[in-house]
């Protein structure tokens, strides 16, 4: 199934280079793409599982969905993920 999420504080190439490493690490996730101007990552999973799962990994690296809270560590970790995606480009 194709699926897609739309997430906060993806601002440029570094999130969208850390945000792609990361979810292509999960297991049964595939062809991910990250499209910056509309903050939205669309990918194929088998099924609602995975899609949690790549919910909870975005999260956990700074870019929750839309329907979840944005707290100040959250947006200090999408940070540290943007400048690590910076630096390993």
């Amino acid at each position: 199934m194709k699926a897609t999420i739309i997430v906060q504080n993806l601002k440029c190439g570094g999130c969208a280079n850390t945000i792609t490493k990361k979810v292509s690490e999960i297991e049964k996730v595939s062809d991910v793409f990250v499209d910056k101007d509309q903050s939205k990552i669309t990918f194929e999973c088998p099924s609602e599982t995975e899609v949690n799962h790549v919910k909870s990994t975005l999260k956990a690296i700074g870019y929750p969905s839309m329907d979840e809270d944005n707290s100040l560590m959250t947006k200090m970790k999408s940070m540290v993920s943007c400048a690590t995606g910076k630096i390993s480009q």
